[in-house]
């Protein structure tokens, strides 16, 4: 226990030091851009961590009389050492000297630090073609401070990377970014954070009801790539290797695709996201793929998606989505990319739920009658740095009668998660690893179907399709699962408000829903 609370006392004090870098150059940067400037350089540092640690081995055992890769030759020690090969084939990138973090110190004063740091991203792109045209290269541009420039250097510069995890470091570019996005919420101008980047909660939770043990993983709308991280690491956790799972991915915008690009490979994480940023309906760079596992957060009720050679799309094979509104259509890309024996988990507004304005209800009671939905599970509010609003995750199998270990044909599962969470800060809550074992171990016994699940009022309902079609295939979790049973007598305050509270979302989902329904029925007033 206490190695556990030194290192995590650690890696806060690591992340702190990098906003503080970040802070520096915040008197004449966008947030938007200073992430870039500051993420680059952390890229650069780590890359060199990883090359200099790799150098002293092999410098070690060239040195050592006593090992059998003992060169007597210092000529010769020097060439090997210089070996390409012998770094590369560690998962180890090749940096040349130029590009190395020391060249780059030793001149962080300088005027010309912002050309020498374009330099070696240049450098470092040529040697290395997993990250050949996303590293930024534009330090040395007129608006970026050459003073505050060289600080953030010598910050950046005072933290050894590799010495700063003990299993490996392979996540520290992910967490730094995900602290800086936590700081920047809130500070972006014209961007919205939610459009690169899923919650860890939201992230584990998908991760952890998929488990994609192997197979083909796919996210459409791949933000920064933290879908992939997470499934690489429970593929790891798990005893399995990460080229036990292909990375396929699309992103639209491309600075983000830069990102994703920079942050699976500091992972050695091999992934096909095309050559270039794109948009997933207009132009899918992975148009003949079809998944074992398709995990998205794609952006909230897009309105401004469509485009008139869609509209005999393939892909809308349960219903045209509106052109105000994207999330059915987002449905409908993950299912047309499900393998046979596919599923996909992926996040969407509420209004999903319940919507029936433009003919979203159609498409939504075809996909209930096709007995493609397993699972919709509603999440409690703020897990969002961008907005507090509540969201849910859906989960929709194309193996509910195949030879797989879905068998729960002709029913859904309602999950309501509302009112789990604790509030990490006054905007932010977070699921702890309880919450989520939770949510997901009630979802693996139904749908094994080995007799360990049972109905929890007030929190699962495995319903059947005649309940739900008598809803009116509204899919409100709160609908199902009722209240909790609780003998009030003996039921805390805590509890108590817990399940009122829950009580009182249900009736708003409820109230929302009547109020969409009545527009829609005063809408066709003549």
């Amino acid at each position: 226990m206490a190695r556990t609370a030194s290192k995590k006392q650690h890696t806060k004090t690591l992340e702190q030091r990098l906003w503080d870098a970040a802070d520096a150059l915040r008197g004449n940067q966008e947030p938007s851009e200073y992430k870039h400037v500051v993420l680059g350089l952390v890229f650069l540092k780590y890359i060199s961590d990883r090359f200099e640690e790799r150098y002293a081995t092999i410098k070690a055992a060239l040195s050592n009389t006593e090992s059998p890769d003992y060169i007597p030759n210092p000529e010769r020690r020097a060439k090997f050492l210089e070996d390409r090969d012998e770094y590369t084939s560690h998962n180890v990138f090749w940096v040349p000297a130029s590009a190395r973090w020391q060249s780059i110190q030793d001149r962080a004063k300088l005027p010309s630090i912002g050309q020498d740091i374009d330099y070696a991203m240049d450098l470092i792109e040529k040697e290395n073609p997993s990250v050949r045209g996303v590293l930024p290269r534009n330090y040395g541009r007129e608006g970026l401070d050459k003073g505050r420039l060289g600080q953030l250097v010598d910050l950046i510069g005072s933290i050894g990377f590799t010495e700063s995890d003990d299993h490996g470091s392979d996540d520290v570019l992910g967490r730094v970014y995900e602290y800086f996005l936590g700081q920047f919420a809130g500070k972006e101008t014209g961007k919205d954070a939610g459009a690169f980047y899923t919650p860890r909660s939201v992230v584990k939770t998908l991760v952890e009801m998929l488990e994609p043990y192997h197979g083909r993983v796919f996210d459409p709308a791949c933000g920064s790539g933290g879908m992939f991280v997470q499934s690489a690491e429970f593929v790891r956790a798990h005893g399995g290797k990460r080229s036990d799972i292909s990375v396929f991915g699309q992103e639209f915008t491309d600075t983000t695709w830069k990102l994703a690009k920079m942050n699976l490979a500091l992972r050695g994480i091999e992934a096909d996201l095309g050559d270039h940023s794109d948009d997933s309906f207009t132009h899918d760079l992975h148009q003949d793929l079809r998944a074992d596992f398709v995990i998205a957060n794609p952006p909230f009720n897009v309105s401004n998606w469509w485009n008139p050679k869609l509209a005999d799309d393939p892909r809308w094979k349960y219903g045209v989505p509106p052109g105000g509104n994207a999330n059915f259509a987002w449905v409908q890309h993950f299912i047309y990319h499900l393998s046979p024996k596919g599923t996909a988990g992926f996040v969407l507004a509420n209004g999903s739920l319940s919507s029936k304005t433009s003919g979203e209800g159609d498409i939504r009671r075809r996909l209930v009658e096709a007995d493609l939905v397993d699972c919709i599970v509603a999440m409690p509010d703020r897990l969002f740095f961008n907005t507090g609003i509540p969201v849910s995750l859906w989960f929709v199998s194309k193996d509910r009668h195949g030879n797989g270990h879905r068998k729960r044909q002709g029913e859904v599962l309602f999950i309501d998660a509302r009112t789990m969470g604790t509030m990490e800060t006054r905007r932010l809550r977070v699921l702890a690893d309880e919450d989520i074992a939770k949510i997901s171990g009630t979802y693996h016994a139904w749908r094994n179907h080995d007799g360990a699940y049972e109905d929890i009022p007030g929190f699962a309902k495995a319903a059947a399709l005649d309940e739900i079609a008598k809803h009116d295939f509204i899919l409100t979790p709160g609908r199902y699962v009722g209240a909790e049973e609780a003998e009030t007598d003996n039921e805390s305050i805590g509890d108590r408000l817990d399940r009122l509270t829950k009580d009182l979302f249900a009736e708003f989902d409820r109230g929302r829903e009547l109020e969409s329904e009545v527009r829609v029925r005063l809408s066709r007033l003549p």
